[in-house]
């Protein structure tokens, strides 16, 4: 690990012949001792999912995982017919069996370049708090999704068995992970590792506003500076950019579809440097990568 680096990626989306052949030729170490974080979806069935993590836990030294909603549909195209908590149950089985972090097992701690930093996977959901402002409550936010034909597929697959919705099961988790976070020794200098943003700050640059309410929630809005982050990683916007908050490097490190990757030819890469801090750079015009009117 002394001269590895630590590494993220998330939204590999191999479902797309083009995506899984980044992933078995691209996503590889640059050296000895290279941890990856993959930050969810990365694909809508077991068997993908289980051929990706095995491929990039033989590759690299370590493998931290935090699912994405793509992770925990329900797709009739699935041998794996699990729903809510039994699917997500079953994919932290398949990552134990491999050796792959989960947001169930015990944080590992980064010792490499740029740590020590404890590394915190985290399943946390959305409970459309993340609305527009004229929208009082949820039921208004959906409405006016519905009504601009800008609806997440988790409508219809990611189901929240045996939480009543998915803000409930949101909630439960946060409370989990909040948990979890403020029994870390002082000086732990967590990574935060979720699908979603934290943030409400990185949606606002989505082409699509009413999309943001399948992108997070408040209840997560400090938890940054409040658990004093290393940094934080995140995907699902497929807009791949480096932005900071209160002092904090948020990354978002999505690949995405292949329509979405070919425009800006993976400029930053298939892997960005969460630790050490990569040198400062002018990052592309994000405006470049909007979000899909196809659901994520």
């Amino acid at each position: 690990m002394a001269d590895g680096r630590l590494w993220a990626t998330s939204d590999l989306h191999i479902s797309y012949q083009e995506n899984r052949a980044l992933v078995e030729e691209r996503l590889r170490p640059r050296s000895d001792g290279d941890w990856l974080i993959v930050a969810g979806d990365i694909a809508e069935t077991v068997e993908d999912i289980e051929w990706a993590l095995a491929l990039l836990a033989d590759r690299f030294e370590r493998v931290v995982w935090a699912p994405g909603n793509h992770d925990l549909w329900t797709a009739r195209t699935d041998e794996v017919q699990l729903r809510g908590q039994a699917r997500y149950d079953h994919l932290v089985e398949l990552c134990r069996r491999l050796g792959v972090v989960s947001p169930e097992d015990d944080y590992v701690t980064w010792t490499g370049p740029g740590g020590p930093a404890v590394l915190v996977p985290m399943l946390l959901l959305y409970d459309y708090t993340f609305r527009m402002p004229e929208h009082d409550t949820a039921e208004q936010a959906l409405k006016a999704a519905y009504a601009a034909n800008v609806v997440c597929t988790d409508e219809f697959l990611l189901h929240p068995d045996p939480w009543p919705d998915r803000p409930a099961w949101c909630r439960a988790r946060v409370a989990l992970t909040e948990a979890r976070l403020a029994a870390l020794p002082p000086g732990s200098r967590p990574v935060l590792i979720n699908h979603y943003p934290l943030t409400r700050l990185p949606t606002l640059v989505l082409r699509h506003p009413e999309f943001a309410i399948w992108c997070g929630t408040e209840l997560t809005a400090d938890w940054h500076t409040r658990f004093d982050a290393a940094a934080v990683v995140y995907g699902h916007l497929h807009i791949p950019r480096t932005t900071w908050e209160g002092g904090v490097r948020f990354e978002e490190v999505s690949i995405g579809y292949p329509r979405e990757w070919k425009k800006h030819s993976l400029r930053r890469g298939v892997l960005r440097d969460v630790l050490p801090t990569p040198a400062p750079a002018v990052e592309p015009d994000s405006s470049a990568w909007p979000a899909s009117r196809v659901a994520r």
